[in-house]
């Protein structure tokens, strides 16, 4: 699915300019790509907004109204501002219907790894976003990876990620997505300690050291 969102062209460079924009409530911004010479644009914030609020978000596919003529385009790329966080500057990647691109591609974890929480570990996701090679339509929402059998030492790596038909990677398929880590709590439970019991009563981990000095 596209939407539809119209770019002005003609604005003028320059720090000047792009405030002067961004109070109108514009973003500067720059088209590129399919080896066509760049064009130097702007959009409206709230409707740049709306396209990237929907479930595909930075992956939207657009339709660029540029003057008149429409081209297929993607957000690569979004500068904020450090403290403020409002968008300074947007860069659209024109795109080729039939040609892969290269998209990251979020990864959202789901379940309940048993294993972990009744031994006090960490379900650690170290991967965020996964680089595909896909082409526009072929394009994934999201990879959901399922943690309920996710164990202290685990991994799910790139390759346990069910890639669609059409969709590649070139991620080393043993780079770990989720890993199941373990804490100090978890030694002390695996050692029969209650850890429902406070620091410096009687049984608790406190006390067993007082004990161990004594």
């Amino acid at each position: 699915m596209e939407t539809t969102l119209t770019a002005t062209t003609g604005r003028i460079t320059g720090s000047r300019s792009s405030t002067r924009l961004r109070s109108d409530g514009h973003v500067p911004g720059v088209v590129y790509g399919l080896g066509r010479e760049p064009a130097v644009v702007s959009v409206e914030w709230t409707a740049l907004r709306r396209v990237l609020s929907t479930d595909k978000g930075m992956n939207a596919l657009i339709d660029l109204d540029v003057d008149g003529d429409t081209e297929l385009v993607l957000v690569k790329d979004m500068q904020r501002h450090p403290v403020r966080r409002n968008v300074l500057h947007v860069d659209f990647l024109r795109l080729d219907r039939n040609a892969p691109v290269a998209v990251d591609v979020p990864v959202v974890v789901h379940g309940f790894a048993k294993d972990i929480e009744d031994r006090r570990g960490i379900v650690d996701q170290q991967m965020k976003t996964l680089t595909v090679f896909a082409k526009p339509a072929d394009i994934p929402t999201q990879f959901d990876t399922n943690v309920d059998d996710l164990t202290i030492g685990g991994v799910i790596t790139v390759g346990d990620i069910v890639l669609p038909d059409g969709v590649t990677t070139e991620m080393p398929l043993d780079a770990p997505v989720v890993v199941g880590v373990g804490t100090r709590f978890t030694v002390l439970t695996d050692h029969g300690a209650d850890l429902d019991t406070p620091e410096g009563e009687e049984g608790g981990p406190a006390a067993e050291d007082a004990d161990a000095e004594g």
